[in-house]
């Protein structure tokens, strides 16, 4: 154990020599949390929407009004009448014609059909849409008509728990946090061990006779710590920035954080062991954590939308046990319940990646 400890000692002092990468190593983390909680929107606003009413009435114009009301279109010209030209011209991305009649038609009650028009190139975008125009239209009929569908014969009354207001922070900044953590830890590790692979000093460990165990244990400590200081600036920005405080009991969370860092920093010296060259490395770390971060790790995406057989690979990144993680502690807040089992596949997770830089550290020692 005291020859791991001064391993994870000289690794620290290696790091905190190299004031640019640490500067680096948690000025990064926290512009990469900048530019996802702010940036990255799930819901679609400033929708252009061209419509051109033939009735011209108060009522059609009401309407209008009532679609604009939403703050998630704006009003885009209406180039033809005869045709969806604003959606061909690319100035509008949905169209809605009012015909002549509108008024009447609906104040009778013998109903009335409105030309909707989307472009439906962005399948997500052209969903919304959609829905939105509906849900408008259902909501115009009730409040402003006194009217209800004919076709509806069960009303649903949804109320949403944990996230009430949909605040977009709330599911994307704990999300955020796992790709972060995913991804900086790991590529820290392999940098550094590349590095004293280039230089030749890895070979005086060597000479200590540290075993491949020791030594791996020494460095993931190491940046284990790195990493828990990149998190505990990542959490205290997400909730001065963005108002993200704990849901529930922080426990799960505090004890998942460094399982999934060890996992991570463990296949960012597979990586590094495996590659010659600290450009390599980066593509390694950069390619496989940032694409199973972002892709399979149900961070935009719900994960039952992955189709097989990356299903089954999504299995095997820790980040996605990691994220839901978040999600709980920062979100729903259901503690140890409903997170026991992401803990446990962390740790496997862990020890496997950690078997595998242990083949590939005992094959170095020997080659070399």
């Amino acid at each position: 154990m005291n020859r791991v400890m001064s391993q994870c000692f000289k690794e620290l002092e290696q790091f905190r020599r190299d004031r640019l990468g640490v500067a680096l190593a948690f000025i990064l983390p926290f512009a990469a949390l900048l530019i996802i909680g702010y940036a990255i929107r799930l819901e679609a606003k400033n929708i252009p929407l061209a419509i051109q009413d033939f009735d011209q009435t108060s009522l059609s114009r009401g309407f209008i009004e009532h679609l604009y009301a939403t703050n998630q279109f704006i009003a885009a010209p209406f180039h033809s009448p005869s045709f969806p030209d604003g959606l061909d011209r690319g100035t509008a991305i949905a169209q809605i014609t009012i015909p002549q009649g509108f008024a009447n038609d609906a104040i009778s009650g013998r109903g009335t059909n409105l030309q909707v028009v989307v472009d439906g190139s962005d399948v997500v975008n052209a969903r919304v849409i959609k829905l939105s125009i509906a849900g408008v239209s259902q909501s115009w009929l009730q409040a402003v008509m006194g009217l209800e569908s004919k076709a509806l014969g069960v009303v649903a009354q949804v109320r949403l728990w944990f996230n009430p207001g949909r605040q977009e922070s709330l599911f994307i900044v704990p999300g955020a946090y796992g790709v972060i953590l995913a991804l900086f830890p790991p590529l820290l590790i392999a940098i550094a061990l590349v590095r004293e692979k280039e230089q030749g000093t890895i070979l005086q460990l060597y000479a200590t006779s540290l075993g491949a165990a020791e030594l791996l244990l020494g460095k993931t400590l190491a940046y284990v710590l790195v990493g828990l200081g990149e998190a505990i600036i990542l959490i205290l920005s997400g909730y001065i920035l963005f108002g993200v405080g704990f849901a529930g009991d922080p426990i799960p969370l505090i004890i998942g954080t460094p399982i999934f860092l060890m996992a991570g920093v463990q296949l960012g010296l597979a990586i590094a062991i495996f590659t010659s060259t600290q450009s390599a490395a980066v593509q390694g770390i950069g390619t496989i954590k940032v694409l199973t971060a972002f892709l399979l790790a149900g961070f935009l995406f719900p994960l039952n939308t992955v189709p097989f057989p990356f299903s089954i690979v999504s299995y095997a990144v820790p980040a996605r046990y990691y994220i839901e993680l978040c999600r709980d502690a920062f979100v729903r807040g259901s503690g140890w319940a409903g997170t026991w089992h992401l803990l446990l596949a962390m740790a496997l997770l862990a020890i496997a990646e950690f078997g595998l830089a242990w083949l590939g550290m005992r094959r170095m020692q020997l080659s070399d």
